[in-house]
């Protein structure tokens, strides 16, 4: 009885013991194939669009390690300056200590301070003004392919949602540069290993949502 005991109290941790390595010996052999930590297509410039500078670390800073990684050599477009407790300049300096130690100089980032998109959860930024923005960085750094929050702007936060809407209108209207592959099978299994919310890719821009 004490042995039967005994084995069904440890059942479950071996169990998991063994779960965890079988999963670590698949991640293995898949770094190990051909292409396996660069499955993301070539010529990839690509551009992490946020509401606030702490967005980057907080829901982006795997995606953008993993896209140096992969060659795309992201930038950052950071919609406010995040000001809503008076603390903007701060924030703008902590973003650019945040993008360095993510291995991305402060040439390409990029901090919009515009009175209509002020850091407010319960201001909705305007839809058109915020698609302009980002359209004009997209042509300015010869962009082909954007990052940002989905349509539950991850946390809820209204100002993520904006940026969501505004890159989904982009799409819609078809305003998006051309000129890229049509293909994102290459990138789709590249973001199973990140965590990204949302992203569109010209020409097609597709909309590919992390697992």
């Amino acid at each position: 009885m004490a042995a039967a005991a005994l084995l069904a109290l440890l059942a479950g941790p071996l169990l998991l013991l063994l779960l965890l390595f079988g999963g670590a010996r698949r991640l293995r052999r898949a770094r190990s194939r051909p292409g396996g930590s660069r499955a993301l297509p070539r010529g990839v410039r690509a551009l992490v669009v946020t509401a606030h500078p702490d967005d980057e670390s907080l829901f982006f800073a795997p995606a953008l390690l993993g896209l140096r990684r992969a060659g795309a050599a992201p930038a950052v477009l950071c919609c406010s300056a995040g000001d809503y407790y008076n603390q903007g300049e701060i924030r703008k300096k902590e973003l650019e200590q945040s993008c360095c130690v993510l291995g991305i100089p402060a040439s390409d980032v990029t901090v919009i301070d515009h009175r209509d998109l002020p850091d407010n959860p319960t201001v909705e930024w305007d839809t058109h003004l915020l698609a302009t923005i980002v359209l004009e960085h997209i042509e300015a750094k010869n962009i082909n392919l954007v990052v940002t929050f989905d349509a539950g702007g991850v946390s809820g936060h209204t100002n993520h949602i904006s940026l969501y809407s505004a890159v989904r209108y982009l799409h819609s209207e078809g305003k998006l540069p051309e000129g890229c592959p049509r293909s994102l099978s290459g990138f789709q299994r590249y973001l199973r290993g990140l965590w990204l919310s949302c992203c569109f890719r010209a020409s097609s821009w597709n909309t590919c949502l992390a697992p």
